[in-house]
């Protein structure tokens, strides 16, 4: 077993974050939870304690709800012009890139990730999210038609009102922007349940908003249990939609609790995404690509490239490749800009990564590298790749959302998309290869929300993403992400 170095923070080395915010956030107040219960939120690089955070159950939802409810009827939201609540948005993001080292610390903190992804990517990505839909707050309009008749016909993009969102763990503070953006840019008001595991940026943020100057009661923050808080959230007759990012037994649960008040629903679930690799493509950018698109966020990415497909005749030479990269990849202190990987999330994420890194053992897969757990504490996993993988394995068909690459190989195009659209998931995909004609065929033929060609992971807030299949149901981002927060009324009026 490898031995993790984990510097403890002290003057010289990496510095904590404050912690500020760790109770319910309701019609614009900090409260506790009325049932006076907190839960623990860990470090999962020591497994020490970082704060304890008010839980909250339905009874602290109902509040917020009403609170929601009231800001959205007769609050100051209502009646605001679209301009002044983009500019309040563009606020919001301003003080955001204010307080960025502070919350990128924050994140690192709470969910394991590496400072330096925070930084690189969560941080900008959340601000553009808040800035792009803020930019969108006086363009949501209807449209004229000419109908039959001497009438005059026109449609109205209303709010749909209350929303309940909940959101995961692995891009904590992202997953804030991208539900927030279009909410509020629409004129709706939020009820959201950060994921237990990562409550703290979510909070943060909540305490920028107001200040900010967004309205008491538009934003509403109830940390908590799926079972509880989430449970409430999603039954609440006062809450006309919900937004979920996570996994697709919950959304299934969230589906039938939903179905007595009919609420609009928007998913956005996991994935086994195929990253096919031909041979006529730039070798070291496909791995260097695969590598990335795969061991990322200590894998915690339902877009993650886990079934990885190379063309037979370079399969050995691509091995070599993410084989040497996982050797020197370095793993540790999450706060450490050194640092590439750090943690998983917490011990049942840990546990899960390891069961299935059996069964791929059991199953005949051939581990290359990795395989074990990195250090004597924390949640750490070493990048892990399997070669020989048959698409019928558990690794190869089920969402592991970790780091362990599983690599197939194929020998002609008809074969790879058959195999590739052998999933029940569709969230993403990739194609590597210097064929224009044969990547915008594959493009066309995947069944993905998203095809990248010749990258991976590259998102930006004006570019819808989502999934087919069990991968999700409506769109995050873009004017698509929109949608799902707007309602259309269509008004006739007779003009004889």
């Amino acid at each position: 077993m490898a031995t993790a170095t984990l510097p403890r923070p002290t003057a010289t080395g990496p510095k904590l974050p404050e912690i500020r915010q760790t109770q319910l956030f309701i019609g614009g107040q900090w409260v506790p939870s009325q049932s006076g219960k907190t839960f623990e939120t860990i470090n999962p690089a020591t497994e020490e304690v970082i704060a304890s955070v008010a839980e909250g159950d339905a009874v602290d939802v109902d509040l917020a709800a009403k609170a929601a409810r009231k800001a959205f009827e007769s609050g100051p939201w209502s009646t605001m012009d679209a301009r002044d609540r983009g500019r309040l948005m563009n606020k919001l993001a301003d003080l955001i890139e204010e307080e960025g080292d502070e919350l990128a610390a924050l994140e690192s903190l709470d969910n394991g990730k590496p400072i330096r992804d925070a930084k690189a990517a969560d941080l900008p990505l959340t601000i553009d999210a808040l800035r792009y839909y803020a930019g969108y707050a006086d363009k949501i309009h209807g449209q004229t038609i000419p109908v039959r008749g001497n009438y005059f016909c026109y449609t109205r993009k209303e709010p749909v009102g209350v929303v309940g969102q909940i959101i995961p763990w692995n891009f904590p503070m992202l997953m804030v922007a991208w539900k927030w953006g279009p909410a509020l840019a629409a004129g709706c008001t939020i009820v959201m349940k950060p994921a237990e595991q990562t409550p703290l940026t979510c909070l943060r943020m909540a305490r920028l908003a107001q200040k900010a100057g967004i309205p008491d009661g538009v934003i509403n923050v109830v940390p908590g249990y799926g079972p509880t808080a989430g449970a409430a959230v999603v039954k609440h007759p006062g809450i006309d939609k919900i937004a979920f990012t996570g996994e697709g037994l919950t959304a299934q649960i969230i589906m039938r609790e939903a179905a007595p008040t009919l609420k609009r629903i928007t998913f956005e679930l996991g994935g086994k995404s195929p990253n096919i690799i031909y041979a006529d493509s730039d070798l070291d950018a496909a791995a260097a690509g695969a590598h990335f698109g795969l061991y990322f966020n200590q894998g915690q990415c339902c877009c993650a490239g886990s079934r990885v497909y190379v063309e037979e005749k370079i399969h050995d030479k691509f091995i070599e490749k993410v084989a040497a990269m996982n050797k020197t990849r370095k793993l540790g202190n999450q706060l450490d800009p050194a640092t590439e990987q750090g943690p998983q999330v917490d011990k049942a994420q840990y546990d899960k990564i390891m069961k299935y890194i059996g069964i791929g053992k059991e199953q005949g897969a051939t581990m290359v590298s990795g395989g074990s757990r990195y250090g004597d504490k924390g949640f750490f996993v070493q990048p892990t790749l399997f070669d020989g993988v048959k698409d019928d394995m558990a690794i190869a068909r089920e969402e592991i959302f970790g780091p362990v690459m599983s690599v197939l190989t194929f020998k002609d195009t008809d074969d790879i998309v058959a195999r590739a659209n052998n999933t029940s998931f569709g969230l993403a995909a990739a194609v590597w290869t210097k064929d224009v004609g044969k990547a915008h065929y594959l493009a066309k033929k995947i069944k993905a929300g998203t095809v990248w060609i010749n990258c991976y992971d590259v998102f930006d807030a004006a570019a819808p993403f989502g999934g087919f299949k069990m991968s999700g149901m409506g769109r995050e981002l873009g004017e698509e992400g929109l949608r799902a927060y707007t309602e259309t009324k269509t008004v006739t009026v007779a003009m004889g």
